[in-house]
């Protein structure tokens, strides 16, 4: 098998995976609980919690453990929007937001917020000073993603993180799903104040992920209960899951500079050989995330591609895992400028460090043969 779909889900370590395991089965009682199993389960999550703290530099009260990317923003951005709305009802974003983000915010368009959605160029990232144009007195928040999930193009984080020092008062959010492991991103560095992440995107165990909330940051839970993770996040921590994703956050860091060197040399190989194919057109920009490749085969439907690849035990995506079963054109390729035409044809191949140059070899030779066929069959159907 050959798994190109990393940015949808990472398979997990089998470290990983024995961490799980062993938590589940010696420290299965509830981290609130006064008995001796439940203090057991605390003390393991107070580690994990401090040990994913030292890995991002930041400190142990500053780490709220959630379900996932999908919880992290929608707690960053609805419980920013929520404890700060008397102050301001005006928030920032862009047009190529995971759809997680972007639902989020048009759930605050329907409670009376004024939401800018900044454009992006046609390299897929935003200019600064039309953020630095867009601030207003009334604005409360400013959300950009890290890495987008579909292109790999990356955002000038921290260039945003200086201007906004000048306005104290806005708070930060970073979406940094795509980021972790693969684009270096130090979160006090670039002044962020809160950041997403998710456990399955760097071989941890799906339903887990972190959110950064600064020292001193304040926002409203959007989940009514225990009052766990300090007040933020009520209900029962996923001990086992946490201290999964710990292992994998730490492996991932330690491991970063390695794979980093070998996703460029994989990827720089796919894009000169996707190059030479007269067919194919590169989405991706030229700076952008190493383990992402957008590209499109104008006339063939991605959807059939993709089935076309699996029956050779390859497996690649369209669009965002959360919307690829969606028939509609990716939104973010629209707002960098490419043509429908093209974007409705487009396909993401997305590596991880688990992945060699002979699979993408293999891959590239089977994607010839494959996308040769089809538009073959496509002509013999006009």
């Amino acid at each position: 098998m050959i798994y190109f779909d990393n940015s949808a889900t990472t398979k997990p370590h089998p470290e990983v995976l024995q961490s799980y395991v062993t938590a589940a089965e010696k420290y299965f009682g509830n981290p609130s609980s006064i008995n001796g199993l439940g203090a057991a389960a605390e003390r393991l999550l107070s580690q994990s919690r401090s040990m994913t703290a030292k890995l991002l530099g930041v400190k142990p009260n500053e780490i709220v453990f959630t379900s996932g990317g999908t919880e992290g923003n929608n707690l960053a951005i609805k419980g920013t929007a929520i404890r700060h709305r008397s102050r301001g009802r005006h928030v920032i974003t862009t047009a190529i937001e995971h759809a997680s983000v972007k639902g989020a915010f048009n759930q605050l368009e329907a409670l009376g917020f004024e939401v800018t959605y900044l454009p992006v160029n046609p390299a897929g990232s935003v200019d600064v000073r039309v953020l630095a144009e867009s601030i207003r007195s009334d604005t409360i928040l400013v959300s950009v993603m890290h890495v987008n999930n579909e292109t790999g193009a990356i955002q000038p984080i921290e260039e945003i993180g200086r201007l906004l020092q000048n306005h104290p008062k806005v708070i930060f959010h970073v979406d940094n799903v795509q980021g972790v492991g693969k684009v270096p991103l130090h979160l006090k560095r670039a002044n962020i104040d809160l950041c997403t992440m998710s456990g399955h995107k760097f071989h941890g165990v799906k339903g887990t992920g972190i959110l950064y909330v600064r020292e001193g940051v304040t926002i409203d839970s959007i989940l009514s209960g225990g009052q766990q993770e300090q007040y933020y996040r009520s209900g029962t921590e996923n001990v086992p899951g946490i201290v999964a994703m710990t292992k994998a956050l730490r492996m991932s860091i330690e491991k970063q500079d390695a794979h980093i060197k070998q996703l460029e040399q994989i990827k720089a190989f796919a894009l000169d050989e996707l190059q030479a194919m007269p067919s194919a057109v590169i989405n991706t920009p030229v700076h952008a995330a190493p383990h992402i490749i957008n590209v499109s085969f104008p006339g063939l439907k991605p959807e059939v591609l993709v089935h076309a690849l699996e029956e050779h035990d390859i497996y690649i995506s369209t669009k965002s895992a959360c919307s690829s079963k969606a028939k509609d054109i990716s939104y973010v390729l629209l707002a960098m400028g490419v043509a429908e035409k093209t974007a409705q044809s487009a396909v993401r191949i997305s590596l991880s460090g688990q992945n060699t140059m002979e699979e993408m070899q293999q891959f590239i030779t089977v994607l010839r043969r494959t996308v040769a066929k089809l538009y073959e069959v496509m002509r013999e159907t006009v």
